[in-house]
């Protein structure tokens, strides 16, 4: 990204008119004697594209400088860069200040930073099913000079920029090399392996859950932390070109098996995924360094002695010191830094694997379902309903029909994602929406919120009264309301502003997309400052995938009720139907 801002003579000016996301940004500009600091500067962001086309009032010569640089970049992305583009970029064209505040960018490696990520972006156009945004190939060219330089990398971007998509383009760069493993936690596992099979279908995307590994060069072994705890020294065996570990705070503590056993796998590149780097302590973040880069990281007493006494009792400088320490091994951005280059609204579409309890229950009701029979005319229509009803509970969390809600943690793929998403946003400080079609789903998400973060979080549903409900609803939107809401997506899907928010959780699937957007746009209206991240939630080889298929072909019933939905699966005669609702274990 550019930051286009102005200068009186004497001080910054106000940011520019012109296209752009307006922002506040450190820059390091001048002060007295010449001398430069760093300051908060009003600015407009813009990527590449945009300064190339842009014609500015007043461009000072940095502008000038850049355009001419972008637009020769732009024609020939694999072009050789000339010592000239740098050399004639003035101090104010690369004043970034590094994370300490002590130095600021070299042009030279702005300028090659600018033209590897265009190099990145047409050398993965045939290879990779996907259009990356500048700041993801940026992100895949980050990668592959940080594992040159040290072995491994932290990304750490915020959850919604994309880091699955831009670790698959890492992947297929270093595919030629050997086998690659990617770990992950199991509710994720089938996710990984479609997403490999959508943006990378050159390479073979391979589930592992224990055995032998039959793996080389141009497959990607996917296994989930409960498999690498117990077969570790099997995967230890065989020697790997990258191993990636996603939502790796999962080895936040060094001394657990988990932690162990990833430590002992051979690879050549260690990559690790977290959108929370430090969850509750500094030395969490230690862990993840020791892993990726152990040659730079290798003293735990150091780094606490360095970093982690000195920060706890309030030293901004050590503070300072480690930001400018971990910068060449850990990116982190946020939404808010490369908001320029994204759309508005982030769809995010997982896939969650069922657990050993919820795979059995769900074909245990299937198949008393199909021996008591589907029936015929009305009778049918509310045996499919009450048939499909029973199998989208048992995705949602198998307690919710065996009445076994003692222990929620653990029984459901799809409780322990959203568990995670939800830690990522309370990390952060994102409010965040969680929708759900059913009211013991809700509930059971108000309770486990309670138990699982300490968090009391609103239930809004079609039994409360218009007081109640709009006393949430303010509350809610209130600076110092609720982290959570749960809401009815029939009850909350229109009518309200929660633009408090700007995170959306669909727990369930239903027939109509319609239904699912009207919600999302409780976030996604006016009065909404920022990008709004949508995350559906689809427990895979179940009907829910058949659900999502069909919002894939924009073959739902966009106008009509969800009793079409139904409808139309009653109308199947039993083969037919049978094939739709059973678990589809080949995937």
């Amino acid at each position: 990204m550019f930051a286009l801002w102005s200068w009186t003579g004497h001080t910054t000016g106000p940011h520019p008119a012109g296209p752009g996301d307006r922002e506040t940004v450190a820059l390091a500009v001048p002060v007295a004697d010449g001398a430069l600091a760093v300051a908060e500067v009003d600015a407009v962001l813009v990527d590449a594209q945009t300064l190339a086309g842009s014609r500015p009032e007043q461009p000072g010569e940095s502008v000038l400088s850049w355009q001419r640089i972008v637009r020769s970049v732009l024609a020939d992305p694999a072009g050789e860069p000339l010592d000239t583009d740098a050399d004639a970029l003035p101090i104010a064209a690369h004043a970034v200040p590094d994370a300490s505040g002590t130095a600021i960018v070299a042009a030279h490696h702005a300028v090659r930073v600018l033209r590897d990520t265009e190099a990145v972006t047409a050398d993965l156009r045939a290879t990779l099913k996907a259009q990356l945004r500048p700041y993801q190939a940026r992100g895949v060219g980050w990668l592959r000079e940080t594992v040159a330089a040290h072995g491994g990398a932290v990304l750490a971007d915020e959850m919604g920029l994309g880091k699955t998509v831009q670790t698959i383009g890492f992947l297929l760069d270093r595919a030629a090399a050997g086998p690659q493993l990617v770990v992950c936690p199991t509710s994720l596992v089938g996710n990984w392996a479609h997403e490999i099979g959508r943006f990378a279908p050159g390479l073979r995307a391979v589930v592992w859950r224990g055995g032998t590994v039959a793996a080389d060069a141009g497959t990607i072994v996917v296994t989930g932390y409960p498999t690498l705890r117990l077969h570790g020294q099997v995967l230890a065996q065989q020697d790997w070109a990258t191993t990636v570990f996603d939502e790796a705070q999962a080895l936040k503590n060094p001394r657990t098996q988990i932690a162990k056993a990833a430590r002992g796998i051979d690879a050549a590149a260690t990559v690790a995924l977290t959108g929370t780097p430090v969850e509750n302590h500094l030395e969490e973040l230690w862990a993840l360094l020791h892993l990726v880069a152990p040659r730079l990281f290798g003293h735990r007493t150091q780094f606490r002695r360095r970093f982690v006494r000195p920060i706890h009792e309030g030293s901004a400088a050590a503070a300072a010191r480690l930001r400018d320490t971990i910068e060449p091994v850990v990116l982190a951005r946020t939404k808010r830094q490369v908001a320029a280059a994204l759309p508005a609204k982030i769809h995010s579409d997982l896939l969650c694997d069922l657990t050993a309890e919820q795979e059995r229950l769900y074909d245990q009701l299937l198949d008393k379902a199909v021996d008591d029979g589907f029936g015929a005319g009305i009778e049918r229509h509310g045996r499919v309903l009450a048939a499909l009803t029973a199998l989208k509970q048992v995705c949602n969390h198998p307690g919710l029909i065996t009445g076994d809600l003692d222990e929620l943690t653990g029984r459901s793929g799809k409780l322990d994602l959203c568990t995670d998403i939800i830690a990522t946003n309370l990390e952060t400080d994102s409010p965040t929406l969680i929708f759900t079609q059913y009211r013991q789903t809700g509930e059971l998400l108000v309770r486990h919120l309670a138990d699982r973060f300490g968090v009391t979080a609103p239930f809004f549903h079609g039994g409360l009264s218009q007081a109640e409900r709009a006393e949430i609803v303010t509350r809610f939107q209130a600076e110092d309301g609720p982290p959570v809401l749960v809401l009815s997506l029939r009850a909350a899907g229109t009518g309200l502003t929660l633009t408090r928010a700007a995170d959306v959780v669909h727990f369930d699937r239903w027939w109509n997309p319609a239904v699912e957007a009207q919600a999302s746009d409780r976030v996604h209206r006016i009065g909404q400052t920022r990008t709004v991240t949508v995350t559906t939630l689809t427990s895979t080889t179940t009907v829910e995938e058949h659900i999502a298929g069909m919002h894939d072909r924009k073959a739902a019933l966009r106008d009509l009720g969800d009793a079409a939905g139904i409808a139309t699966l009653a109308a199947l005669d039993d083969d037919q139907l049978i094939e739709i609702l059973r678990r589809k274990r080949e995937n």
